[in-house]
């Protein structure tokens, strides 16, 4: 059946892989997924954004990142996903390592790339111009007073938390697919792309699916990572404690499954600057590119890849037929983000505005881990990407656990 889905998707994607859609201002009433997708609006995604900028750059282990999961299980409340639970997990770093002579340092550094062959740490070559790319650990390159003092405690190691809600399937409650994005950030910025419009989408979709009028076959979790910046640690922390709970029914007979079977497991991870390579002087273009894209990656060389191109080609379908500005775009380099550690177990895709590894690792996005990763920094075109990814990511999961809108529901 998916497979049947993915092929007719992919077909009528193909002949329109090069032309922006027009957004559509009817929405099919008798189309569930449609009605679902027209729920999400860009200036409620901009609020959720805000309001996680509002705990500034959320760097883990300090109380302002602990400030934004209370936050973020409150809002998650708030729509109706009270089935809220916490990942708790030990975080202890090893010392840094002594910094290089005139370079760069600090933990989740991406310092000065190494001599040799240019291939990206996901795999793919780089091409075209690209720029110095790097963690901002000066404070001072902050010039914002209130903002400096907000990101001003240091990361301390100890206890770290993630928070979690489901949607309980109706007829499969022992499976689900996981949907993702990491809270935490660095660079004395607010983090306001990398990451809170990724957990925007999380958020944003968690709402959705959590009104009482929508019903779906299988279940859902919205996870929002904590740790992504030293490692994807929370990440792996869910996978170690969760993964051999996967289909057990607890208490037995209960139809109750705390772990139920993975599926499949969809990250979103920088979202929304999609405005082209740097320019011959290293300057970055101002203005959204008209052929910006979602990003839609899994790994080649994992142990279900198969598995993860066809849940990759599926959203890319759903994208086609549901997304009103922005198309997709299939990549097989998924790296360093939270899918990673699911890439060997189930289909695991991220969704990026960039390809991670040959674009944002050579520069595309100059805001990356720097303190003008501002919620102010970013224009409506930029926050729309998020927004088409957001619709991306709805439409494929609600096919996938066949959601129905039930009337009189309470």
């Amino acid at each position: 059946m998916l497979l049947a889905l993915i092929t007719s998707a992919a077909q009528s994607a193909q002949a329109q892989s090069n032309v922006l859609p027009t957004p559509r201002l009817a929405v099919d009433s008798t189309d569930p997924v449609a009605v679902m997708v027209s729920q999400l609006d860009l200036e409620r995604y901009k609020a959720t954004i805000k309001g996680l900028t509002a705990f500034g750059d959320r760097r883990q282990g300090t109380k302002r990142n602990r400030d934004a999961v209370d936050w973020i299980e409150a809002q998650l409340r708030s729509y109706g996903c009270t089935n809220t639970e916490r990942i708790t997990y030990e975080f202890n770093p090893p010392p840094p390592a002594p910094r290089p002579a005139g370079g760069p340092g600090g933990a989740g550094q991406q310092g000065a790339r190494p001599q040799g062959p240019p291939v990206a740490s996901g795999g793919g070559r780089p091409r075209g111009v690209r720029t110095r790319t790097g963690v901002n650990n000066d404070s001072l390159r902050q010039p914002d007073a209130r903002l400096r003092a907000l990101n001003a405690e240091p990361s301390t190691p100890g206890l770290r938390q993630e928070v979690y809600c489901t949607k309980v399937g109706t007829t499969r409650p022992d499976e689900m697919y996981i949907i993702g994005g990491h809270m935490d950030g660095i660079g004395w910025g607010e983090a306001a792309n990398d990451d809170a419009s990724g957990s925007a989408i999380v958020m944003e979709l968690a709402r959705i699916f959590s009104d009482p009028s929508v019903q779906t076959e299988r279940s859902i979790r919205f996870v929002l990572w904590n740790n992504e910046e030293t490692g994807l640690n929370g990440a792996r922390a869910y996978v170690d404690q969760r993964a051999k709970l996967q289909g057990i029914e607890e208490p037995k007979g209960s139809g109750k499954y705390p772990e139920p079977k993975w599926l499949g497991m969809i990250q979103h991870d920088m979202m929304m600057f999609d405005h082209g390579m740097p320019n011959p002087d290293g300057t970055i273009p101002k203005n959204q590119r008209p052929e910006a894209d979602v990003n839609i990656e899994f790994q080649s060389n994992s142990k279900m890849a198969k598995q993860s191109a066809e849940l990759a080609w599926f959203l890319h379908g759903s994208n086609a037929k549901y997304a009103t500005d922005y198309p997709a775009q299939v990549g097989p380099h998924m790296t360093n983000t939270d899918s990673g550690p699911f890439q060997d177990l189930i289909a695991a895709v991220s969704l990026r505005e960039n390809e991670r590894g040959t674009q944002v690792g050579s520069g595309w996005d100059p805001h990356w881990h720097q303190p003008t990763d501002l919620f102010s920094t970013f224009t409506d075109a930029d926050f729309r990407l998020g927004l088409n990814a957001a619709q991306t990511t709805l439409s494929g999961v609600a096919r996938l656990v066949n959601a129905k809108r039930v009337s009189g529901a309470k």
